[in-house]
């Protein structure tokens, strides 16, 4: 389903939500019923994937995927078995792309909610380096090939540089320069393996940095990891009403 058609159908899904969220009233009276032991949810949706938040036990949860259901049932749509699952926070949760999970902060000594790049992200971005530095490649010059890694690798960081990620970033790194290092020797190598030395001398600019013709290697590491802050429903978008400007005469 594509992000627009999963918008138009998925509106009433939204709206639903919405006036349960705007019921519950108020911080302070959403806090009550926290206390009183009633469950709080709030809806996350991006085209057709969404979470569904909840403050309680598990029964609220179950309840409200059943609810889900319901809403859904009328538009001709309905829950995927495969993907709809209910579980807590500290035991961590897939969405886009990014594993969202509680744990203990020892620094702050508070648990934290983290957010970091999925285990299936990650080898998706690595099952590409592969293919950009498969023996089916060595008829390219070593430019050409640091270059298409670069763009993947350097697309994929962009999208997940708002993440705990840059532990991540660097093995991705370290595994791209193995499937480097390894084109590198069998294609310039010839009958003699060639050595780590020769290999640096002849295609390492600084370091053990790849460089050739002018292209050097500069992987997922060289986007910077900025988190995100978090903004609510103060996002711009072209649907945000401004207020009129004051005219004093």
């Amino acid at each position: 389903m594509s992000p627009l058609l999963a918008n138009i159908a998925l509106s009433a899904l939204d709206d639903h939500f919405d006036r349960q969220w705007r019921a519950m009233g108020s911080r302070y009276q959403r806090a009550k019923r926290k206390a009183a032991g009633h469950g709080v949810c709030r809806l996350i949706r991006y085209a057709d994937d969404f979470v569904l938040m909840v403050w309680g036990e598990r029964h609220h949860a179950e309840a409200l995927r059943e609810e889900v259901s319901a809403v859904l049932a009328p538009l001709g749509l309905r829950l995927s078995p495969d993907k709809t699952r209910v579980v807590h926070i500290d035991e961590g949760f897939d969405f886009l792309g990014f594993t969202l999970r509680r744990q203990w902060n020892r620094g702050t000594r508070r648990y934290c909610v983290y957010t970091r790049p999925s285990k299936k992200a990650i080898q998706s971005v690595k099952d590409k380096v592969k293919a950009r530095t498969y023996r089916s490649t060595r008829y390219q010059d070593l430019d050409v090939v640091l270059r298409s890694v670069n763009r993947v690798l350097v697309g994929w960081a962009s999208y997940f540089r708002h993440a705990v990620a840059k532990v991540v970033f660097s093995a991705i790194d370290n595994h791209a320069w193995g499937r480097l290092m390894r084109w590198v020797r069998a294609k310039y190598g010839g009958q003699r393996r060639m050595g780590m030395v020769q290999l640096r001398r002849r295609f390492c600019d600084r370091g053990w940095r790849f460089a050739h013709n002018g292209v050097v290697f500069t992987g997922a590491s060289s986007v910077t990891v900025t988190r995100y802050r978090y903004r609510g429903s103060t996002i711009p978008t072209p649907w945000t009403v401004r207020p009129a400007a004051a005219v004093s005469g």
